[in-house]
């Protein structure tokens, strides 16, 4: 693997050169770099680019193709722009592919131009090196200065412009060609990072300083909980467990919130906002708590389900299809299995579900592996076969029986709301809620017509004329 340096020809070093010339069987990553002539005969990768969707997949097939290569002609070269030990993500991955023999010649990079034509050392400034496309997670928690590479178009420069949302600097240097004749090195105000020049392969941004760093918000609040987990008594004699009741709060409180969401009107999303926020101060209470515990932190936390949720998307990430919801859950339930060295379908079903929720997962699941219904109309006649049996069991005055049968009627019930894709823990809830307005109505009527409903002198069907009226009324 050899660099081809920031620029054209003339900045391609004597070892390279030497390199190139020992070895027949060439690639070169991208043949529109100044000085891949210097390559000669070689085959480029830029095929791949044009008809691939994502750059970690262009990565993948051309780490792919060259390994084939290497297996057919046992020795290869590889050359990229610039170093191959500087923001190579293909050549990170060859040379982590243990069935492979690599070897990197160094060459200079784009950064040796970039300090001398901003004029500084990059250790006395505490210089960082970032990566473009993943400015908003790389650059977070950092006041700068930085040095963006990968800002090979202005889309990638108008995300690095979005990401700093609150005090964004003031200026900014473009850096466009360093090494050729048509070198520019411009400073402009943090608005215009995207306007002022066509960017390319060859543009990077150097940021002199955030006043904000990236991310703030959440660098803010992550120091908050450390703050009041140190400092406020409650907060110190709190523990995993006695925060769980807290937890589940939150949860419901979320869902009430969603649950009064109106596309009409912007402000119910207030409520959600507040308690989105709730509900993660609970996630990073925890994470606080373990990491004073010297177990994991909510950095791992993140990490975690970063990369869980990259493994079991593979149509995403990886080389899998998935043209549909019903492909994808089976995807993602036939990797978990794998990853959890599961024996049973139910493994890993929390048991602390509610009742509801608990048992359509778990006939989900028995689905999953062929036992079920075809249809909702397999399903609908156990209804009426679980109430008769719960009539036959109050009849026989067995407590223990009637409870059970009780439940294989709400068991049945589920199967027919899984069955027409209804969440019965949702149906049941505005079911409830439902009943609740209607009853609230009644209560209001009846208050009206001077009937005390608390006095228990109101009869049955003066009721049932009541609950009709607030039926029709919604």
């Amino acid at each position: 693997m050899v660099g081809l340096g920031p620029a054209g020809p003339d900045l391609v070093n004597a070892l390279t050169l030497s390199t190139i010339e020992s070895i027949p069987h060439r690639f070169v990553r991208t043949a529109r770099h100044p000085a891949a002539v210097v390559v000669g005969d070689a085959t480029s990768f830029d095929p791949i680019y044009d008809r691939s969707d994502s750059f970690d997949e262009v990565y993948r097939r051309i780490v792919g193709e060259l390994a084939q290569a290497a297996a057919e002609f046992g020795e290869v070269l590889y050359a990229v722009p610039g170093s191959p030990l500087v923001l190579e993500r293909t050549v990170q991955l060859l040379r982590a592919e243990k069935s492979l023999a690599t070897e990197v010649v160094p060459a200079m990079s784009f950064l040796d131009v970039a300090y001398a034509r901003l004029g500084i050392d990059p250790i006395e400034v505490g210089l960082r090196l970032v990566d473009g496309l993943t400015f908003a997670t790389g650059a977070a928690d950092d006041h700068g200065p930085l040095l963006v590479a990968h800002t090979h178009a202005n889309w990638v420069l108008s995300d690095i412009k979005l990401a700093v949302d609150e005090t964004p600097p003031e200026r900014a240097v473009l850096l466009h060609h360093l090494g050729l004749p048509d070198e520019r090195v411009i400073e402009v105000v943090w608005a215009d990072i995207d306007r002022t020049l066509e960017a390319d392969h060859l543009t990077s941004l150097y940021v002199p300083s955030l006043a904000e760093p990236v991310g703030a918000a959440l660098v803010r609040f992550h120091h908050l909980a450390r703050t009041l987990r140190e400092q406020c008594p409650w907060d110190r004699e709190q523990t995993h467990e006695s925060l769980v009741k807290y937890l589940v709060e939150e949860t419901y409180e979320t869902v009430d919130a969603i649950d009064a969401l109106d596309p009409e009107r912007p402000e119910t999303d207030e409520a959600l906002i507040e308690e989105l926020g709730d509900l993660l101060y609970q996630i990073e209470f925890h994470a606080t708590i373990a990491e004073q515990q010297g177990r994991f932190s909510m950095a791992d936390v993140a990490q975690g389900i970063h990369d869980k949720l990259v493994r079991r998307h593979p149509h995403v990430f990886g080389d899998a299809t998935a043209e549909d919801t019903d492909t994808v859950l089976a995807n993602w339930d036939a990797i978990k299995r794998a990853e959890k060295a599961r024996t049973s379908v139910f493994d890993g079903v929390p048991v602390s579900l509610p009742a509801l929720s608990f048992a359509a997962k778990l006939q989900s699941k028995a689905a999953g592996v062929g036992f079920d219904w075809p249809d909702v109309e397999g399903a609908l006649p156990k209804i009426t076969e679980e109430l008769d049996e719960v009539a036959q069991a109050r009849r026989s005055g067995d407590a223990d029986a009637v409870r059970d049968e009780i439940g294989d009627l709400l068991f049945a019930v589920v199967n027919v709301a899984r069955h027409l894709r209804i969440d019965p823990e949702s149906a049941l809830r505005a079911a409830a809620h439902k009943f609740r307005h209607r009853f609230e109505l009644v209560e209001r009527r009846a208050a009206e017509r001077g009937l005390d409903l608390y006095a228990g002198t109101v009869g049955l069907d003066v009721l049932d004329s009541l609950w009709d009226e607030a039926k029709r009324a919604g």
